[in-house]
């Protein structure tokens, strides 16, 4: 690939090291991603210039005009610490005509806002889970057509925050005692839907118009003692001795016959269209008992660091970590050239 000017867009407090320190790591770091992107791309000979990001998109205006880059490999997860605000980011890359890697600001809108995601695809009938949404400062209403239990999360925070085993309630009291502890705690409006028992599922999908569906992964609960919910909660995903403890793990979804694999594959390439994503998305899904597809999520520009899901299903696929990341460069400077017969 042609040598490039990029500039690596991320939270200020997540500028990565030059190298990792010294002494043993669980590659939760923070800064992980940052650190796995930026050190790679100038391992394939391209020029990065690190831009933390808090508040002031003057920061990526003068690196704009100063740096002169291909691209903005965007790895910016919010901004004046609202998870929603990313997208406002990405709009600003193209006001610019800066191209960017990842999603286009209508798909990330559209796949943060969880009920507006929800309604979106029950048009186009992707079938999910029933549910219901609970507006900060408004009065809790307990729903009538869900059945219990109900799983209960943000409505547009992403990496589990602010789930745990409790957030699966088995009735109305519980529901209405979780949805206030989540306005509190998080302050963001609360979906509650009904709650699937199966396997946790993940498709990772990359491209704009022609897309490629990785193979499926699944994450698996070994240890789990008898009633805990087999869900992805904030310690099952972040808290290493956690994981240990209980037997979590992330690994190639196994038993799933090819044809099933291939309708979970379409599934998920008709939902990135419906919410007209680009660049890369994962989709989280549940399998019940009687092999029913159950959409849970949908996840633009999820993490990218070396081992992770994402990361692990394309070097299934055949794409080792350069590889990953010269396609999703490749398929930004795609864009720009959509913009231009424009």
């Amino acid at each position: 690939m042609k040598k490039r000017r990029v500039i690596l867009l991320c939270h200020e407090d997540f500028i990565p090291p030059d190298r990792l320190p010294d002494g043993p790591s669980d590659g939760m770091e923070p800064w992980r991603t940052e650190y796995d992107v930026a050190s790679s791309l100038r391992g394939m000979g391209h020029e990065v210039h690190v831009v933390g990001v808090h508040d002031d998109l003057g920061v990526i205006r003068r690196s704009i005009e100063e740096f002169k880059p291909h691209i903005a490999f965007n790895l910016i997860e919010e901004f004046h610490g609202e998870a929603v605000y990313d997208q406002h980011v990405v709009s600003y890359l193209e006001l610019k005509r800066q191209p960017y890697t990842g999603c286009n600001p209508r798909g990330l809108t559209l796949a943060h806002d969880k009920g507006l995601c929800r309604k979106v695809l029950a048009y186009h009938r992707v079938p999910g889970p029933r549910f219901a949404v609970f507006p900060l400062n408004r009065k809790i209403r307990t729903p009538t057509r869900l059945r219990y239990p109900l799983f209960v999360k943000s409505q547009m925070e992403d990496a589990s925050l602010g789930i745990s085993q409790a957030s699966v309630v088995p009735d109305a009291a519980r529901l209405v005692e979780r949805v206030r502890f989540l306005h509190e705690k998080v302050g963001t409006d609360v979906i509650a839907e009904e709650y699937i028992e199966g396997r946790e599922l993940y498709v990772s999908i990359v491209g704009n118009q022609r897309l490629q569906a990785f193979p499926l992964w699944e994450m698996v609960f070994k240890k789990l003692p008898e009633g805990t919910h087999r869900i992805a909660t904030q310690k099952a995903k972040w808290d290493a001795a956690y994981q240990d403890r209980m037997g979590i793990d992330i690994e190639q979804a196994k038993g799933i016959p090819d044809a099933l694999a291939e309708r979970i594959a379409a599934l998920a390439k008709r939902v990135y269209r419906i919410l007209g994503i680009s660049g890369y998305a994962r989709l989280d899904l549940r399998l019940d008992a009687h092999d029913q597809i159950h959409l849970i999520e949908v996840n633009p520009n999820p993490d990218l660091s070396y081992g992770d899901i994402f990361s692990e299903a394309a070097l299934k696929a055949g794409l080792d970590y350069e590889a990953l990341l010269t396609k999703i460069i490749n398929l930004g400077l795609q864009n720009r050239a959509l913009w231009r017969q424009g």
